[in-house]
C-alpha cells in the first residue's frame, strides 16, 4: 500500500494536493457564486407558443399505466419518458448570466481557480529527492 503522501502513486507531492484542491474549490466556489440562473418558458420549434403541457401528456399516460398495471412496460418507458423530456426541457430553457463584479475580483476567483488545479496537476509529478550534505 501506498504512503498517503504519495499522491497518484509517486513521491511527495501530498501538501501541494491540498493546497491546490483548497484554491481550486475556493476559486470554484467564487466563481459559481456570481452566477445567476433565471429559467425561460417551452417554445414549441420556436414559434412563441409554449409547450410544457405538451410534455405532460405522456408522462400522466404512463402514470395512469402504472397505476393501472404496475408491470407495464409501455407505462414505464411513457412515464419515464416524460420525465426525461421535462428535464431535459428544463435543462435547456435555462439562462445563464455573470454578474456585474470588477475585474480584480474576477482576476482573483480565476487566478484561485488556475493556480489550484496547477497545483494539483504538479502534485501528481515526482518530487526530487533531496541530497544531504556531502
Amino acid at each position: 500500500m501506498h504512503d498517503l503522501r504519495d499522491v497518484g502513486g509517486t513521491e511527495g507531492g501530498f501538501t501541494q494536493f491540498i493546497v491546490g484542491f483548497g484554491l481550486a474549490i475556493l476559486g470554484g466556489y467564487l466563481f459559481l457564486d456570481r452566477v445567476t440562473v433565471h429559467g425561460g418558458y417551452w417554445q414549441f420549434a420556436g414559434t412563441g407558443t409554449t409547450s410544457f403541457g405538451i410534455t405532460l401528456i405522456p408522462t400522466l399516460l404512463g402514470l395512469g399505466a402504472l397505476f393501472y398495471d404496475g408491470a407495464s412496460k409501455l407505462g414505464w418507458l411513457l412515464f419515464g419518458g416524460g420525465l426525461l423530456v421535462i428535464f431535459g426541457g428544463v435543462i435547456a430553457n435555462l439562462q445563464i448570466h455573470f454578474r456585474a463584479t470588477s475585474l480584480f475580483s474576477t482576476l482573483i476567483v480565476l487566478g484561485c481557480l488556475a493556480a489550484g488545479i496547477g497545483m494539483m496537476l504538479r502534485s501528481l509529478r515526482p518530487v526530487p529527492k533531496k541530497r544531504g550534505p556531502g
